[in-house]
């Protein structure tokens, strides 16, 4: 068995708990919740979140799924370098984004979401693995003409091919083509 990449995982949890505390927030905001100033930071973190682990990384191995429009948001996160690349750098900034979210009930879930985000991020940092773009190449098609070698001859169902081939050699033994001409005749 091949090694897990922690990192997808904490992309993953990251960005689902970056959405969870943007709405955690807009629920404090709108209900005028005591201390929404905590709410307002958490909108603005959670967006930033989003924005942040929204392009997904390369694999080491196998083929990456690019998210929709993650080609417009991959060259921002890849300007700053270092900064982004490092998942001890992640690990630690959203840990740092987790704190004040855990003083309003309507981001708790939000931020212990992104605490456990920074953990797994963490552990893919101890264990070697950093971001890398997911450079989006043109899919390459196939021609119909490569990708064709004999259209089927008999509509649908058709038989396997060893009782097309014996219902050949009966058909060319009558001396017949055409089945529906056998049809006319017995009528």
């Amino acid at each position: 068995m091949g090694q897990i990449e922690w990192a997808m995982w904490a992309n993953e949890q990251a960005l689902a708990s970056g959405l969870i505390l943007f709405a955690g927030g807009i629920v404090a905001v709108a209900g005028q919740f005591k201390n929404w100033e905590f709410a307002a930071y958490a909108i603005a973190a959670g967006a930033f979140i989003c924005l942040l682990e929204y392009p997904r990384s390369k694999r080491k191995k196998g083929t990456t799924m690019e998210r929709c429009g993650q080609a417009c948001i991959t060259p921002v996160v890849k300007v700053f370098g270092p900064l982004t690349r490092n998942y001890y750098v992640r690990a630690f900034l959203h840990a740092g984004l987790a704190v004040p979210g855990g003083f309003l009930l309507a981001t708790v879930l939000g931020t212990v979401c992104l605490g456990i985000a920074s953990l797994i991020y963490l552990l893919a940092a101890i264990r070697g693995e950093e971001w890398r773009p997911l450079e989006s190449r043109a899919k390459e098609r196939p021609r119909a003409a490569e990708t064709i070698k004999r259209p089927p001859e008999n509509p649908p169902p058709r038989p396997p091919p060893e009782a097309r081939k014996k219902q050949l050699d009966e058909v060319s033994i009558g001396g017949r083509d055409n089945p529906i001409a056998v049809i006319d005749e017995t009528l």
